[in-house]
């Protein structure tokens, strides 16, 4: 544990460092895009964010390969290569849609060849855990699987990249826990090379995401970008397909059904909130007749500002459902079920009250207003007899308040 909390620490330190940096020179040379319409910020901000997590990420893993606990992870270079191409592939794409903004196609190809060369490499779906035991797939059923994984997720979590700390906020609580997740799995199974690199993929991305929130928190100095947004994706799916595709549920025994299929549900739910918005938005936009891809301001953490929250306040809503959902699938490995199901519950009744808390404060507002008092019959007559009172000469109204 030690170990992975050193190459955490090397991947924020590094991250921020950069990232200050990156700020710098941004603001010297100009290097950030026009405010959008869709956009919440109203000032310029440089986004280039994602390049000081893409470095810090390098670093650390070039400190972890001299780590001896480590050297299992890099046994088989292949897998540590390919993340670090998909990585840069994925980076490339999103610092050159920053800069010119690229259509969706080119967007999509770069993802769908970044997703093949992750699965080139060896990080791939072979097996499902489900109905109790592992289900093998065929060779073309786990690249196509992996590759549309890896493109859903980074498509998931840049979709809900909209508002300051958004992206690292999420991303740090649902890694978080799937770290302890993926190190206990790798304790119970004898530490297999799998779930070791699952491991060191999460603690440099919880690494990165710690260093590059201060710059990004709530007022936001620095964005990650689509750089960033993707990046983060990218190395989410990384990580999950290193221990989904290859977990055995019979490990855990028979004592228990549900945690059988963690290796499945804990990567769904870590991404519960991105995958929803992902979803509402392709719906969306294709009932309207656009592309998936099309950009509005219609996402869940858009809403939420139009329901009364305050850019804060949404943020922080995102924060508290990511860690229901997480923490309570999480504890299906350590609780009785019934245990399990009810800090879900609790927790999704306490964050639908505080989701719901600006529409309670906003009923008064709705009753419909007293009407007007209507003028009486004999009022009206009086008023139309009256005379026009005189035109008063411009030069006297001047100055005075209409």
């Amino acid at each position: 544990m030690v170990f992975y909390v050193l190459v955490t620490g090397v991947s924020a330190l590094v991250t921020f460092g950069l990232a200050f940096l990156i700020l710098k020179l941004s603001h010297r040379y100009r290097l950030y895009p026009k405010v959008r319409e869709r956009d919440v910020h109203t000032r310029p901000t440089p986004r280039l964010g994602g390049i000081a997590m893409f470095i810090g990420m390098i670093v650390a893993f070039v400190v972890a390969s001299g780590l001896p606990s480590m050297s299992l992870i890099f046994s088989e270079p292949l897998k540590v290569w390919g993340l670090f191409a998909a990585a840069l592939i994925i980076v490339l794409i999103g610092v050159a849609d920053d800069i010119w903004d690229l259509d969706w196609m080119t967007k999509l190809a770069g993802q769908i060849i970044a997703g093949g060369v992750l699965a080139w490499s060896g990080i791939q779906i072979y097996t499902l855990p489900i109905f109790g035991g592992v289900t093998i797939l065929s060779p073309a059923a786990s690249l196509a699987l992996t590759v549309f994984a890896v493109v859903l997720v980074m498509n998931a979590i840049n979709f809900i990249d909209g508002l300051d700390g958004l992206v690292a906020g999420v991303a740090l609580i649902a890694n978080g826990v799937f770290f302890i997740y993926s190190y206990i799995l790798a304790v119970n199974t004898g530490q297999s090379e799998y779930f070791n690199l699952a491991s060191l993929i999460t603690a440099v991305l919880i690494g990165a995401c710690l260093g590059f929130l201060p710059l990004n928190f709530y007022p936001a100095k620095l964005f990650m970008g689509d750089a960033g947004a993707l990046l983060v994706g990218l190395l989410m799916a990384a990580s999950a397909i290193s221990v989904t595709g290859n977990a055995d549920p019979e490990s855990w025994g028979g004592r228990q059904l549900l945690p059988a299929f963690i290796p499945i549900l804990l990567p769904a739910a870590v991404l519960l909130l991105p995958l929803l918005d992902f979803a509402l938005a392709v719906v969306r936009r294709l009932l309207a007749g656009k592309s998936p891809f099309a950009a509005d301001r219609k996402h869940l953490h858009h809403r939420l500002m139009d329901m009364g929250h305050t850019h804060l306040q949404s943020v922080l809503v995102f924060y508290s459902w990511t860690t229901v959902v997480a923490v309570g699938c999480l504890s299906f490995m350590f609780v009785p079920w019934y245990w399990a199901t009810t800090i879900i519950a609790v927790g999704f009744v306490v964050c639908t009250a505080v989701t719901l808390g600006p529409l309670r404060r906003r009923t008064p507002l709705l009753r419909e207003p007293a009407p007007a008092a209507v003028p009486s019959t004999d009022a009206v007559s009086a008023l139309e007899a009256a005379p026009a009172p005189e035109a008063t000469p411009a030069s006297e109204t001047k100055g005075h308040p209409l």
